[in-house]
């Protein structure tokens, strides 16, 4: 399919049934990666934002960008996907009640991020030994900084809008 217009290349739109190929360890958000094969060149371009899978390298994204500057690293990643594997539509599937579900599983995510953290660390591939510092930093960011990350994103899908300073982020 075509990138609509405006998408960065490697941004297509895909039918609902891509949105099934979407890696449990996305972070929720508007950007995620859906059988991607990039040969493991996204923590090259956005090493903040991208992580592999432990068994057959398939990139995700770990944290969404937040500013103008982490997006573009992250769609610099994106545009070398040959597979088209990423998608930026996530806002249109996530709910409230997805992220929540989500967040519940994070003991899972975590105990994935350090095993591989762990494996990978002791790795004679350069590259594995990059990547478990990507595991690591995951890891650091379910614990510190993802949980008040979801609690604006859920607003941010129940309203809309980014919550004003006043607001009350609702709960997990």
């Amino acid at each position: 399919m075509a990138a609509r217009p405006g998408v960065p290349r490697g941004l297509v739109e895909h039918p609902p049934e891509r949105w099934a190929e979407c890696d449990w360890r996305n972070v929720p958000g508007p950007f995620y990666g859906a059988g991607t094969d990039n040969c493991w060149m996204g923590r090259l371009i956005a090493p903040t934002h991208v992580l592999y899978d432990d068994e057959w390298g398939a990139e995700f994204v770990y944290r969404q960008p937040r500013d103008a500057a982490q997006a573009l690293a992250l769609l610099g990643a994106v545009a070398q996907d040959p597979m088209a594997g990423y998608a930026c539509d996530g806002d249109d599937h996530w709910t409230p009640e997805l992220v929540r579900d989500w967040w519940r599983e994070r003991g899972r995510l975590r105990e994935w991020a350090v095993a591989l953290d762990q494996s990978w660390s002791v790795s004679e591939r350069a590259g594995e030994r990059e990547a478990a510092a990507g595991a690591r930093a995951y890891a650091a960011y379910i614990e510190d900084g993802l949980a008040e990350y979801l609690r604006g994103y859920v607003f941010w899908l129940a309203e809309r809008r980014p919550a004003g300073p006043a607001e009350t982020l609702p709960s997990l």
